[in-house]
């Protein structure tokens, strides 16, 4: 887990260093990232369906084993065309490690620590991410860029290692081939989500006719995928499913919660750079703090919701988010950095807490043969999240400010479009409370009496 959020985070940092390498646009260089967040966004689902049907653990070690090779490719690309594609084949290993690590939890760690463990691989994301800008900057600057990609490759090996020695085998009777794999549905799929990816990174949140296109292809997509998994005698994703309150809830809320939280990452920057006045280096220690208080609060929010149970936990969590989004609504600039980091502590425990009790709920009593599915679905839930709220977030911030461009905004032209962003980020979160509570009462009623039969 430790190792697909260190290939986002460190691959950032070295954007301006690949510019200059390269000679090539920033809008070139970003495709740098953005092939390996389409590579593990578009395949999530579809790799954890693989491996319930032909073995976590087999497909696992393949996930690893590409990664690694993929970041040795990466590190020795001659041109950046090269490095991109490099890059997709990363993330494509990432997307099995995140789906499959998280399938491994239901059947290895038991019931009663589900959250801990939960709480550890939030841990170890939040240091992959944290980590990376540090990381990073210190490669560049003593060994040049190719390092950035370079030191993945040992790490790589050393995952590799850990997980043939210590994971256990597939059970023998799990489907060898490809039989009872969704082709089409995983196409239609993966071409939905590249049309709505591709839409959301491309627009920025501003409507134009490519977006708007793309957008509509989308839609278009989705159809046509419900459409084929009805028909599908084995569908990649089985529509009964989001009959379950639980889990449809349960994806609901990861969406919007990760939306919120990349908020953080969009406005941040800005408001402490444009509104506080701060220099390049307390603007990155300022922004590292949300990473190191979700490692540092990841374990014991897990220990937490499994002594507490994950219904009251996961509310709790969201009001967390919620009181941190209010509070950073109504803040004045005049408080400095300490007004604007104390919320984001706030926003990141309560994260933290969300995460551990919600990823539990699900993952404790899924079935054995749908588990890879599922973390997946959870997986890309997080994933369409951070995407969307990059996009719509970041636009609700440009047009609060009311500027062209916000980089040459007035100071308290900033504050004022931080808050206000930062109250639609509150009202999400209310959302997501009343989702919560809705399918709090689906459950309810459906494991009533009543609900069974069992009342005449």
């Amino acid at each position: 887990m430790l190792l697909p959020s260190l290939g986002t985070s460190i691959a950032n940092v070295g954007l301006p260093t690949l510019s200059q390498a390269f000679t090539a646009s920033f809008q070139e260089v970003q495709w740098i990232v953005l092939a390996y967040l389409l590579a593990t966004t578009i395949l999530v689902v579809s790799v954890g369906r693989l491996g319930d049907l032909i073995g976590r653990r087999r497909l696992l070690l393949a996930g690893i084993s590409l990664f690694t090779v993929a970041s040795a490719l990466c590190g020795v690309a001659p041109t950046l065309w090269l490095l991109i594609a490099a890059r997709v084949a990363q993330g494509v290993g990432a997307a099995t490690m995140m789906a499959l690590t998280m399938a491994f939890v239901g059947g290895t760690v038991p019931k009663a620590k589900t959250g801990s463990a939960m709480g550890l691989l939030g841990t170890m994301s939040a240091i992959g991410t944290a980590l990376g800008p540090s990381l990073g900057g210190v490669l560049i600057s003593v060994l040049g860029w190719r390092a950035i990609f370079l030191v993945k490759v040992p790490l790589g090996a050393l995952a590799l290692l850990l997980a043939r020695r210590h994971l256990p085998v597939d059970h023998q009777g799990r489907k060898t081939g490809r039989t009872g794999f969704d082709n089409t549905g995983t196409l239609l799929l993966a071409l939905t989500l590249a049309a709505y990816a591709l839409a959301m990174t491309a627009g920025r949140g501003r409507p134009d006719p490519l977006n708007t296109a793309l957008l509509l292809a989308a839609g278009v997509g989705a159809g046509l995928f419900v459409l084929a998994e009805r028909k599908a005698a084995s569908p990649l994703i089985r529509l009964t499913m989001f009959r379950d309150p639980m889990l449809s809830t349960s994806l609901a809320m990861s969406a919007l919660v990760s939306t919120v939280m990349m908020t953080t990452l969009v406005v941040g920057p800005f408001h402490l750079s444009r509104a506080l006045g701060l220099d390049a280096a307390p603007v990155g220690l300022a922004m590292s703090v949300g990473p190191l208080v979700a490692a540092l609060t990841g374990v014991p929010a897990g220990r937490i919701v499994d002594r507490l149970g994950t219904q009251r936990m996961t509310v709790l969590g969201l009001a967390g988010v919620a009181a941190g989004c209010s509070a950073l609504a109504v803040m004045s600039a005049s408080l400095g950095i300490a007004g604007y980091i104390a919320p984001v502590v706030v926003i990141t425990s309560g994260y933290a807490l969300f995460q551990a009790a919600n990823n539990t709920a699900v993952m404790a009593d899924v079935p054995p043969e749908r588990r890879g599915v599922v973390s997946g679905m959870l997986n890309l839930s997080r994933n369409l999240g951070l995407i969307t709220g990059a996009s719509v977030m970041g636009a609700v911030f440009t047009l609060a400010s009311g500027a062209t461009d916000v980089t040459t905004a007035r100071p308290e032209t900033v504050a004022t479009a931080t808050r206000i962003t930062f109250a639609v980020a509150a009202a999400l979160i209310v959302v997501a409370l009343a989702v919560a509570a809705g399918g709090r009462a689906l459950t309810a009623r459906r494991s009533s009496p009543e609900a069974d039969g069992l009342g005449t």
